[in-house]
């Protein structure tokens, strides 16, 4: 992995990293959280790409160019459910980890499904942009990840 350097800007309290090469797929349909998401990820290193719909989601999570895969249930298109069941059914051996984002609350059996399929949970209301920094960063990193964000599938 490339070191990493802060580059502090005058007259801002903002540090960004050089890039990681780390490169996350954030499919995200609400475009006020994926802007948030991105901007801090950035920041961080990471390559970020973002995308609206289930269809276009699943289309460039199947190039496997990903290290990590956030996405949302309830997207325009295929939903969440149907792009996380279409990965795991065609490509088993994705080398990307998917989190799942959503402020629904699920049932238990949707609940387990999911977590079977995914490698992270995420309520959305329950982080901010820096802690999901933090977040993909304990997975990047292969740190257990704190268990009140996440839950580990």
């Amino acid at each position: 992995m490339v070191g990493l350097k802060t580059i502090r800007f005058t007259g801002g309290n903002m540090d960004i990293k050089e890039p990681n090469g780390i490169r996350i797929l954030c499919i995200e349909d609400e475009h006020f959280i994926s802007e948030l998401y991105a901007r801090a990820l950035r920041r961080a290193g990471y390559d970020v790409t973002t995308l609206v719909s289930g269809d276009d989601g699943l289309r460039a999570a199947q190039k496997d160019n990903y290290d990590i895969i956030m996405l949302d249930l309830m997207i325009p298109g295929m939903t969440g459910f149907e792009v996380l069941r279409e990965l795991n059914k065609h490509q088993p051996k994705l080398k990307a980890k998917i989190i799942i984002t959503t402020n629904l609350d699920q049932d238990e059996t949707s609940k387990d499904e999911i977590e079977k399929m995914a490698d992270g949970y995420l309520i959305k209301a329950e982080f901010t942009p820096r802690q999901l920094v933090t977040i993909i960063d304990d997975l990047v990193s292969g740190k257990n990840i704190n268990e009140s964000l996440i839950e580990p599938a």
